[in-house]
């Protein structure tokens, strides 16, 4: 057999896809957390994309042909899962919101993402007063609270208004804020280790300039790790955005739909036995964290060589030839491999020789 034949094949182009790869690693339990997420996650985005088709009113209407829709109703009819204390019908309320946490999720995420790179990549690479400023200033940002500074930045941003975009900004830029050391000091590590690799040095020698070595060899290499951070930031986003509107500085119903607003209006309704107010806003932020949490530990797990799981023996694959002779593979004759390792051993020409003795 040649090594030509024992070659495995090339795998297709959409199973080295970022998510199908890990999904094709994954095993066991592993696999089942990992497609739960998806699964959420998915929903959760679908919902957000096609909530003007999906959401049987708007997230402020009140009345429709046969009148207003009172305060407080109990799910069934018209209104599947009831309405408000303030008469707005909460499916609505609840499918609608998801266009509110994934707008503040993507733009903080986004914001982070250029922020923190563009300032690790070049502390890493240029060291120096600049690098040591630069890790002072993200270490003390972790000093401030992330609901305290996005309620200053509620304010300052919005002018103590709550409307769709100036909630929506408040609350990313905050959380944007809080997010930047996180891919600070992830990238900043990686670039320190990657600017001693021999290739950049090798590109250096060539007369390569530094913004080509940092954006065409360094950057490309070290931000693998990033769509796990991605994932793990994208569900704090969100209770950040939640635990802003709970306190009062969210969006107003009449703005745009928000979940952590919606459970603040709610609470008065627990005591009095109306619990479909505050039970369906809650389980849509439960969920939607838990299933984007779940999609970022599988990724980290499987990104991690320790903690990936190892596959059942018999699924190994196809190994390819390996030439360890010059001129092609090794050809154990007969006995096969196991022939060579069990057979018999040669003879010593030398058996009274001192092994000692020089020769």
């Amino acid at each position: 057999m040649t090594a030509a034949t024992m070659l495995a094949p090339k795998a297709p182009l959409w199973t080295r896809l970022p998510v199908v790869h890990q999904f094709r690693q994954s095993i066991g339990l592993q696999r089942g957390m990992l497609v739960v997420g998806l699964v959420i996650t998915g929903v959760f985005i679908l919902t957000a994309i096609f909530a003007p088709l999906l959401a049987p009113y708007g997230y402020s209407q009140l009345r429709d042909d046969n009148g207003t829709f009172g305060a407080q109703q109990a799910p069934g009819g018209a209104h599947l899962l009831g309405t408000t204390v303030g008469g707005y019908d909460v499916l609505s309320r609840v499918i609608w919101g998801s266009q509110t946490a994934i707008a503040v999720m993507v733009i903080a995420v986004v914001l982070s993402i250029f922020a923190g790179v563009a300032l690790g990549l070049v502390s890493g690479y240029f060291g120096g007063w600049l690098d040591r400023v630069l890790v002072v200033v993200c270490d003390a940002v972790y000093a401030f609270p992330a609901l305290l500074l996005a309620i200053v930045m509620g304010i300052v941003i919005s002018g103590g208004r709550s409307d769709l975009w100036g909630g929506i900004f408040a609350a990313a830029i905050s959380i944007t804020v809080v997010f930047i050391p996180q891919y600070f000091r992830v990238i900043r590590a990686e670039t320190v280790r990657i600017k001693a690799e021999a290739y950049v040095e090798s590109a250096r020698v060539l007369g390569a300039s530094n913004g080509r070595i940092m954006f065409r060899h360094v950057l490309r290499n070290a931000t693998r790790t990033l769509p796990l951070i991605f994932t793990l930031n994208a569900s704090e986003a969100l209770l950040t955005l939640a635990g802003l509107g709970f306190i009062g500085f969210g969006i107003e119903p009449s703005s745009a739909a928000e979940w952590g607003y919606d459970l603040n209006k709610s609470l008065s309704d627990v005591s009095s036995g109306i619990w479909w107010t505050s039970l369906f806003p809650g389980l849509a932020i439960v969920l939607v964290v838990l299933g984007i949490t779940l999609v970022g530990e599988s990724l980290n797990d499987l990104a991690d060589p320790r903690l990936r799981s190892r596959r059942a023996p018999g699924n190994t694959g196809v190994v390819a030839a390996t030439s360890v002779v010059p001129g092609g593979t090794l050809d154990a004759g007969p006995g096969g491999i196991d022939g060579l390792e069990t057979g018999p051993l040669a003879p010593d020409p030398h058996p009274n020789d001192d092994p000692f003795e020089a020769k």
